[in-house]
């Protein structure tokens, strides 16, 4: 009775009943279970972690640059200086070169989840359409037929 108990608690995780209450799966992967592959055919795992990771920090940096970007502007109305209103225009435009490296990086995911560009061309269908009267295709399905 007690092999069964200690068995039964080995094959179940230890965090089923967290994963359960909070309604979330844990990323363990648990002995015997195969490995999950990519959603996305030509992107790996470690793709889609790094771009993950980089989207966050691009996010991270563009909201902490909006902060910056807000006390410099009050910064430079309250002291009316010329030199606060340049670093407050350079620092407008690293946060808007920041959005742009984020939309970038949408951009260079996407080419990566399609694939080479040759792959698409690959799937081309040419639906051909005769266009003539009945005795032209007649005839031309003839002389098709003689030359084989």
């Amino acid at each position: 009775m007690e092999n069964q108990e200690t068995q039964s608690q080995e094959t179940t995780s230890k965090y089923d009943g967290i994963e359960d209450a909070l309604d979330v799966e844990t990323s363990l992967v648990k002995p015997g279970e195969p490995q999950k592959k990519s959603i996305v055919p030509n992107v790996t795992d470690q793709q889609i972690k790094d771009y993950e990771y980089s989207r966050g920090n691009f996010y991270s940096l563009i909201e902490k640059g909006q902060e910056a970007v807000d006390g410099i502007l009050e910064l430079a109305q309250e002291s009316d200086s010329p030199r606060a209103y340049e670093v407050a225009g350079n620092l407008i435009k690293n946060v808007a070169d920041t959005a742009d490296k984020l939309a970038d990086l949408h951009k260079k995911m996407i080419e990566i989840e399609e694939g080479p560009k040759g792959q698409a061309a690959k799937n081309v269908t040419n639906n051909t359409m005769f266009v003539g009267s009945t005795a032209e295709l007649a005839k031309f399905l003839k002389q098709q037929k003689s030359d084989k």
